[in-house]
């Protein structure tokens, strides 16, 4: 009996691991998250240069103006 409970839980072990293997190449998405980072980085960076730039000519245009 002990026997073949050994052989059906290797049995299953292997199943598993087999669906495991199987699962795991299609949900390879390494990588994927740190790109998002990136691209989001990117934006952050773009907008808050634009907004200094903006910040920066309207404080010139206005500093022009005292006298």
């Amino acid at each position: 009996m002990l026997k073949l409970f050994i052989t059906l839980q290797v049995a299953a072990l292997s199943v598993l691991t087999g669906l495991e293997d199987r699962t795991a190449k299609h949900r390879d998405e390494r990588g994927s998250v740190t790109i998002e980072q990136v691209i989001w980085a990117g934006a952050v960076i773009l907008i808050v240069g634009i907004v200094v730039a903006a910040i920066k000519s309207f404080v010139t245009s206005e500093s022009a103006k005292i006298k």
